[in-house]
């Protein structure tokens, strides 16, 4: 068993929890190859920005056109390695009515907000180039779990609880070859948990090559299976975070109706 910060309080701060024994810890090894790559990267990084730039410049004049009010790059708040932080960089593929700090995925009709020349850029995934620049500054990797927005507390909180934070995020990962927006909170857990857990040189490059596969392909694949008693444990530790968090919450309810009946307000 490993302890840890896991549960956030109403303060900001992390209750302690003691990990289970599904807790990926790196190893010495592995660390070593993602400094390796971590370095490696930002330098494939910065030439890709160079080579890439004039692609940067025609879709740069592309969104000025269609929307000339609208900012050219899309700046979101997403959490990175060991949970601190960034601000990722995307082309902007939705308009400025679009709810902030949400997912995607949970928006309820996210084609309402979706711009044409958005829809094109989503579907080369061209609007995850501006990412390089967070991969040359080493806020993220090519390859990794992918950042999640902050609000997405519950994946959060599953991917703390496995490990996952102790890698920078990436462009692409093993859940996104793995059926990218089509698989669930709790699948892309199973997948993220098990990058960590197979990290290297040749799984890096199978990931690479699922990733031109499906971008190519223009749709989500799904490819192995999940482990039932991961998934299992993943729903029970949501259910027993919702329920402390309401449970919570009923007593300071509580707590407020007596101050107020002892004041003669109820």
């Amino acid at each position: 068993m490993i302890q840890g910060r896991g549960m956030e309080t109403k303060n900001g701060g992390w209750e302690p929890i003691v990990f289970g024994r599904y807790f990926v810890k790196i190893t010495k090894k592995q660390k070593c190859y993602l400094a390796v790559r971590g370095i490696f990267e930002r330098f494939l990084a910065v030439l890709a920005l160079i080579i890439l730039s004039p692609l940067f410049v025609a879709v740069s004049i592309a969104q000025k056109i269609s929307a000339p009010d609208e900012p050219i790059f899309f700046k979101q708040k997403r959490v990175g390695k060991d949970a601190h932080c960034f601000n990722i960089i995307k082309f902007r593929t939705m308009k400025s009515s679009a709810p902030k700090n949400v997912a995607t995925g949970d928006l309820e009709s996210p084609e309402r907000y979706i711009s044409r020349l958005g829809r094109i850029l989503r579907d080369t995934s061209i609007d995850e180039l501006p990412q390089l620049i967070n991969v040359a500054r080493g806020e993220m990797g090519l390859i990794g779990p992918r950042p999640l927005v902050y609000t997405e507390r519950q994946i959060r909180f599953l991917r703390r609880w496995y490990g996952i934070y102790q890698v920078k995020p990436g462009i692409t990962g093993w859940a996104q070859v793995n059926g990218r927006d089509t698989v669930d909170v709790y699948d892309k857990v199973f997948y993220d948990r098990e990058y960590v857990q197979k990290v290297s040189l040749l799984f890096d490059v199978k990931i690479v090559l699922k990733s031109i596969a499906v971008v190519l392909g223009h749709h989500g694949i799904v490819d192995g299976k999940i482990d039932p008693q991961i998934r299992r444990e993943s729903i029970v530790l949501l259910r027993e975070s919702e329920l402390r968090k309401n449970t919570a919450k009923s007593e300071i309810d509580i707590s407020l109706d007596e101050d107020e009946y002892e004041k003669g307000i109820v």
